[in-house]
Order: C-alpha cells, then structure tokens, then sequence
C-alpha cells in the first residue's frame, strides 16, 4: 500500500535550514532520510540539485518547489519547511518562506504522478499557502497539504474551470494552451492552473493541455479549430505542434505563466485581433529537442542546434563504420580496389574468384566472404556519403523545425560535393566538409525561418512547407554557400587535414591527451561529441593507409570514451566502501558500458560526486589517448569498442593503452574519494 504523500516529520515550521537552497535542499532531503522514505539520500539530493541547474524553483508568492524524479525514492514524497529565514530560490519576487522539496520515483507509474500534479496545481492557490503560513501545527501543515491533493483535479485532465458567466450577448472568446516543463511533475502543471485561473478573471474559455510525465490528453481538434489564439508556456518542444498551425502564437518559458498569467492572456486576446500577429507554422511538427524561445539562451540554443545535428549524424557514422569494418574482415583492405566489379559481376550464385581478383587477405580465401564484403562497403560507403547531408539537415532541422530538413540536406550534400563536380581536368569543387555542413545547415535553418514566417494568403500557406520554403532557402543558402563559403572552407579543412598528416612524436601524444580530456569532460556532452565527430570525419576516406593520422586519431577518441565507465566500475570493486548502493550496481553496468564504448555509463558516478569524479576520469582518459597516438593505434570502425577489435592496427597497443587509463583514472577516483570523505557504512554496501 503506498504511503501517505507527507506525514508531520516531513514537516519543519519556522526552521533555519540555512542561508542557501543548497542547504535547504539538503536539510529537506534528510528529514526524508530520516523518516525511512529515502532509498539513496545521495540520490535524491543531487537530482533536486540537478533539478535546480535547469531552471529555478522560486515561484511568486514565497514559494518554493525544488523537484525531481530520482531512484533516491520508491514511492512520491514531499518534504516541506516554513522557513523563519526566507531563502533565495529565483523567485520573480523575492526570497521563499515556503518550500516544498517534491520527490517521485524514476520509474513512478501514473497514479505517483498523478498525486504529485495534484499538488503543483495546489500551490498555484493563493488560500493554500496562507494556511500554511498561520498554522502552529505539523500535523496541520501536513493534513492541508494531503487535503489539497484530495481535492485537486486530476492532473492529466485538461478541464478548464468554469469561469465567470459572459454576457449572453456576446460569443465567449476562446483559447487553447500548452505547457510543459524538462521533468513534467511541478510547472506544467502550476502554469496550467495559473492560466486557468487569469482566463476565469478575463471571462475568456480556455483549455490547457498539460504534456506531463503523467502523460497528456490531447485537446481535441474541434476545441483547436474553435480557439482564437493558441498560448505555449514550456521548456521543451510541443508534441505534435502542426495541430495549432495559423493560430495567432504567444509563447514563452513555462515559469511565465505562474508569474504573470493574466498579461500572456492579453497577450494573446491582442494577438487573435491581430492580423499581423506571429502565428503557428504551418510546416512545423514535433520538435521535441526545441525549447521555448522566450527562455532558451543563446549558448544554450547554439548548444541545442548543434547537439540536433551531431546527434542524427552518428546513426550514419556508426552503421557506414561498422559495415566497411565488417567488410574488410571479410575481402581484406583490398576490396577497396575491387568492390564495384563485385557487386556488378557477381551474385550469390556466380561468387567471385579470390586469386582472379588478386585478393590476399580475404577471409578463408572464400568467394563468399569477398561478395558480402563488397556489398557490406557498398552500403557502408554509401552511409558515410550521406552523414554529412545528415549533420546540415539536422542543424537546420533544430533551427527551422521541418522546412529546414530538405535544403539543410542539400547544403550538407554540397559541403561533401556529393555530386562529384568536377572539371575537365578532374578537379573537383570545393568539398568543406564537417565544417561545411555546419555552416551550410546554420545557414539553411535560419533562412528556412525566416521564409516560414512570411505572410502569405490564405491560399498559397500549403505551398509554403512542400514548394516555397525548400525552394527559396535552396536557392539562396546554396548560391551563399558556393560563391561566398566554399574556398574559404575548404582551404581551411585541407589545412587541418595537412596539419594532422604533419602531427609526429610528442604533438602526436599532445592531441591525443586533448581529445582523452574532452571525450571525458562532459561524457557525451558538447566538448565529447566535438572530439567524437571530428574523428569520425576522418573514418570516411576507408581506402587510408594504416598508419594513417586520421585512423589513429579515431582510435585515440574511442578508446579514450571506453575508459570512464570501465575505471569507475574497478574503482567500485577496489575500494566498494566508498561508493553508495546505487553506484555499486552502476559500476556492474559501467564494465560493459564502456567496452562498448559509451562514454555516458560514468554519468551516474559523476552526478552523485562531480568534483572527485571528473577531474579523474578526465586524467585517465587523457593517458589513454596519448599513449594511443604514442603506440601508432589505429582504428578504422568509429564505434564499437572491443568488440571491433578486427578492425584495430596494433592491438596490443590498443589493449596497453586501454588498460593503462582504466588504472590511472580508477586510482584517481579513490585517491581523491578518499580524501576529506567519511567511507559509506560496509553493510550499506552489501
């Protein structure tokens, strides 16, 4: 049977839980430690802490709601503590006095999530707060709390209230809205009901659709087809947004609402009567990596775009990789010179001749083996031609929404001069490459807005998505690209690619140990999928020598990502008393996370103890990748760890390297876990 949501001793009035949310946070976690509802206190602290970085909690009216969904509980939990010192939470007003710590667990099913809604929509009340204010009793405090909870409606629901009846003689306007916040337990529900309640003041009919971790009703299209305006409060994309195409638009952050409901429904009252007014496009979907443009910075919206676009990419990379690797385990590296007659000679059942071919380090020396292999880098290759189109596309596709995917791909097909354009003579155009397709999916996406925004009739708004937008952002970011970008670009890639051919010796190491400390710094972060994209690049031209810099480069990338889980996951076996429950069993997964070579199994260890954490992996790491260019290792499969091993020049370099950086960096991690940190209890360990 599921515990009460809050009992007294989660309750603290007029308590001094120190001078900063830090603190408070803290304080609040461990009355939920102490009263046996935390499984991992650790857990839970540094996901409310994580909480916090995304956006603050502060909310009008001194209130105060740091949150998350953590495995540091089983069952939703509030913590709550009038405070007698009000502490700054970012509140568009001031300072909080009430501050509830919400908890729901990672895997909660919808009945956790419903309760927790309940509450967010309970505290956008002003009467609820002004109990809690005068009551001299945690069992008060408490029982207010689980009555609000009782009495709120249903958080999935997207009811409007009833508001204030209009004059009969006049037709109620009506809006429709979205919110949604990162975690989808507090904001988007407290900005719905905040909406709600400035819509009942305005005489104005409104519907909410909450797109919560409860899930979402979605409103109906008739209700749609009916709104004069259409309101967006949220911090991540709208699902299924081309439902409200050509509504007049207001959008913003989801805090503002809870702020200042009553002016965003002026706000878009103005906008419906406005004829000029910004509107839903009519070619945009889902776009679930965008944020609310009124509360996205432009670091963090350059990151967005970037991240879009590197994230889609490596699908390609790691297929097209994967597959020539694969082929030449089968036909050799000679089947470079030999794969177009293959696959146009040969079928499964006329298979090629091996010494005919002049094929020596065939598999078996079977006619089989150099078929697939011919078919497995046709397809590979093939996968690597379009990854660049991919990384433009996606850019753009981040920055335009769907209008931006097609001349994104084109301007990313022009960066790799996927046509083959060339001169009698046989030189080629310009091909600019990674840095190309950035430039050129930037270019697209921005362009693809801007024509997206344009007031068209009526008539012509089905041609935009399908017939102008692709048209006139080709035209115009294509001419940009070739007549303005294209020397430039590449002049610049052939001087990074003599730069590398040139790295010998100790420069060699020296970026080895650079690209070891960016893969571990954010563990598939930005500075990781730079590092990672900027060798995959290389992995394309499979025909390279061995010892080629571009594939020690690819090598020097991976196995310098495989290192934090593996290290962390010995630090666990070595030293276990300093390492909670919850990260012994991240250290099982951390073994084969990292042969795997996915960097992000260290994120649980470095989330719980950043500090001691990072800086260690980040050495080993860095050992890793120098010794890798020291030893000549190369690599020509972009993903796959040890399980490529196939496609690995000195593997004994590899496996040295490897090793080395797993030992460095898990000594690390228990120098520094050791220094200044009570161990975690043995039979907490058990």
């Amino acid at each position: 049977m599921m515990s009460a949501l809050i009992a007294p001793e989660l309750v603290a009035l007029d308590a001094d839980l120190g001078p900063d949310k830090h603190d408070v946070i803290r304080a609040l976690a461990q009355r939920v430690a102490d009263s046996g509802r935390a499984t991992d206190l650790d857990a839970l602290v540094a996901d409310a802490l994580a909480r916090e970085e995304v956006s603050a909690t502060g909310l009008p009216g001194g209130l105060a709601i740091p949150h998350c969904r953590t495995s540091g509980v089983d069952e939703p939990v509030v913590s709550f503590a009038r405070l007698s010192s009000p502490v700054d939470f970012g509140g568009k007003d001031g300072p909080a006095d009430l501050a509830f710590l919400i908890g729901a667990p990672a895997g909660g099913d919808a009945t956790h999530l419903t309760i927790l809604t309940k509450l967010a929509r309970a505290l956008a009340r002003p009467e609820f707060g002004k109990t809690l204010r005068e009551t001299d009793s945690a069992e008060q405090a408490a029982q207010t709390i689980l009555d609000a909870v009782g009495d709120a409606p249903a958080a999935s629901q997207s009811a409007t209230p009833e508001p204030e009846p209009a004059p009969a003689a006049a037709e109620k306007r009506t809006l429709v809205a979205v919110t949604a916040c990162p975690t989808g337990i507090a904001h988007t529900y407290m900005a719905a009901e905040a909406l709600q309640a400035a819509a009942a003041r305005a005489g104005v009919e409104i519907a909410v659709e909450t797109q919560g971790s409860a899930g979402a009703t979605p409103l109906p299209a008739e209700t749609i087809a009916r709104a004069d305006a259409a309101i967006f409060a949220v911090d991540v994309g709208v699902r299924d947004r081309s439902r409200f195409a050509g509504k007049p638009l207001v959008s913003s952050g989801v805090k503002r609402p809870i702020d200042d409901a009553d002016a965003m429904i002026a706000e878009a009252l103005a906008a419906a009567a406005d004829p000029n007014a910004a509107r839903v496009e009519s070619g945009r979907g889902d776009s679930s990596e965008s944020a609310g443009a009124a509360s996205e910075s432009w670091g963090g919206r350059t990151r967005r775009v970037l991240m879009t676009g590197v994230s889609y990419m490596i699908p390609f990379v790691a297929a097209g990789g994967l597959l020539i690797a694969l082929s030449f385990l089968l036909g050799g590296y000679d089947i470079t010179d030999v794969y177009g007659a293959v696959m146009v000679d040969n079928t499964l059942t006329n298979l090629p001749d091996v010494q005919a071919l002049g094929l020596e380090h065939a598999l078996f020396d079977s006619g089989l083996a150099v078929y697939l292999g011919a078919l497995f880098f046709v397809i590979g290759k093939t996968a690597f031609m379009l990854f660049i189109p991919a990384l433009a596309g996606y850019i753009a596709y981040a920055i335009a929404d769907r209008p931006g995917i097609a001349p994104g791909f084109i301007m990313g097909a022009l960066a790799a001069n996927l046509f083959g354009v060339a001169n009698a003579d046989g030189v080629s155009a310009p091909a600019t490459g990674f840095l190309g397709a950035i430039a050129g999916g930037v270019l697209a996406g921005v362009i693809a807005h801007w024509v997206s925004g344009w007031r068209v009739p009526s008539w012509a708004r089905g041609l935009m998505p399908v017939l102008v937008i692709p048209l006139v952002t080709s035209i115009l970011a294509g001419l940009v690209m070739i007549i303005v970008l294209g020397k430039p670009i590449n002049w610049l890639m052939e001087q990074l690619t003599d730069g590398l051919a040139a790295l010998d010796g100790s420069s060699a190491v020296a970026l080895g140990a650079v690209l070891g400390l960016m893969m571990a710094f954010d563990m598939g972060g930005p500075l990781n999928k730079v590092a990672y994209s900027f060798a995959a690049t290389g992995v394309g031209a499979a025909s390279l020598a061995a010892d080629s810099p571009e594939l020690r480069i690819m090598a020097a990338v991976m196995l310098a990502g495989m290192v934090p889980p593996i290290a962390l996951a010995l630090a666990t076996v070595v030293r276990p008393q300093l390492f909670t429950p919850a990260e012994h069993e991240n250290g099982k997964a951390g073994w084969l996370l990292g042969a795997s070579f996915i960097t992000e199994g260290a994120i649980p260890f470095a989330a719980g103890d950043p500090m001691r954490v990072i800086p260690a992996i980040m050495v080993g790491s860095a050992v890793t990748g120098g010794l890798s260019q020291l030893f000549d290792v190369g690599v020509r499969a972009p993903h796959g760890g040890i399980f490529v091993l196939f496609a690995v020049t000195n593997v004994l370099g590899y496996l040295i390297a490897l090793a080395a950086g797993v030992i460095v960096g898990a000594g690390m991690v228990i120098a520094l876990k050791s220094v200044g940190r009570a161990p975690v209890p043995v039979a907490a360990t058990s």
